[in-house]
């Protein structure tokens, strides 16, 4: 028999997980082990995922940052699983719960907080997908809406020739570190100019970048409906009226959240397609998941919210 203390509410675990972001972390003397195994299972952050990008924390000796100013800073090696291809040193936050600051740069850039915390899901797959699908990118100028970390931006610079990724986002602090990142992997872009861009999607001054890319691509940004409208327009402006110019989105339905995004889409007269199963390879870890084969690597993998699906939007 289960205790009741398993058959808490989905809701009420969410909440004891933000007030465990929120407060200093300190070790009970009474942990309540079956909560906490419930906050686990409904905390979806990147400790899980499709791993198509192989990636490894590396030791600050290795990279000779024994002195790295910065004591919540790591360094991740992500190796591009093709023979021949440069590794990427992406450095990112690893505190393991989230700052008062943070929610100020929310309230006051009207964004989310969600590119500093970790690298989600989608991420991974959205820039196995670039890989998989380089030639799209070549010679094209391509940016990357609400990054994060900005993993498939990278990517896309290191694998594709591409003439310009421009790798952006809305919080200043993920702009910082998308800054730093290009400057700690500038050797690996050939000839590609690699940018980063504070971009937020209700700005104006999207007029100065108006109708320039080629392609846009995001992941798992279509989660927060107050951003619909203005991510639809984004999407709308930024696309190049020259050539085949598309938007590639990697997101799960997420509820009713993805569908609702795509009726504002086409109120913007885009058009759109919907994959479900684009890739053999994301495609086969899903089902493993699905059938609880691999169930021990994502204990709370569900469809709805788990798997992406791909979305190409076109004027």
């Amino acid at each position: 028999m289960v205790g009741s203390r398993t058959n808490e509410k989905a809701s009420s675990l969410r909440w004891k997980l933000l007030r465990q972001a929120l407060l200093p972390r300190a070790s009970p003397s009474n942990p309540d082990d079956q909560t906490q195994m419930g906050i686990r299972r409904i905390s979806r952050r990147s400790i899980h995922g499709f791993k198509l990008i192989p990636s490894r924390l590396l030791d600050k000796c290795e990279t000779n940052d024994c002195d790295e100013s910065t004591s919540g800073d790591a360094r991740f090696c992500y190796t591009i699983p093709i023979h021949g291809f440069p590794k990427l040193l992406l450095i990112q936050r690893v505190d393991d719960h989230a700052q008062l600051s943070d929610f100020e740069i929310c309230n006051r850039y009207n964004i989310d907080n969600t590119g500093v915390v970790c690298s989600w899901p989608s991420e991974d797959v959205l820039a196995y997908y670039c890989l998989s699908n380089a030639d799209l990118f070549r010679h094209k100028k391509v940016i990357e809406l609400g990054s994060g970390y900005g993993l498939a931006g990278f990517v896309i610079a290191a694998v594709t020739e591409a003439s310009e990724v421009v790798i952006s986002d809305g919080n200043p602090q993920v702009v910082n570190y998308i800054q730093r990142n290009i400057e700690v992997n500038s050797g690996t872009f050939g000839d590609t100019t690699v940018k980063p861009m504070m971009l937020h999607w209700n700005q104006e001054e999207t007029f100065d970048i108006a109708n320039t890319f080629d392609i846009i691509v995001a992941s798992d940004c279509t989660f927060f409906k107050d951003f619909h409208r203005d991510l639809a327009r984004t999407v709308k402006l930024l696309l190049s009226k020259t050539g085949s110019s598309e938007a590639i989105f990697i997101s799960p339905k997420r509820g009713d959240s993805l569908y609702m995004f795509l009726e504002i889409v086409k109120e913007y007269g885009l058009q759109f397609t919907v994959t479900e199963n684009y890739d053999a390879e994301v495609w086969n870890r899903h089902e493993k998941f699905m059938n609880g084969e691999d169930r021990d690597s994502w204990p709370s993998y569900e469809k709805d919210h788990c798997y992406p699906l791909l979305i190409r939007i076109t004027p």
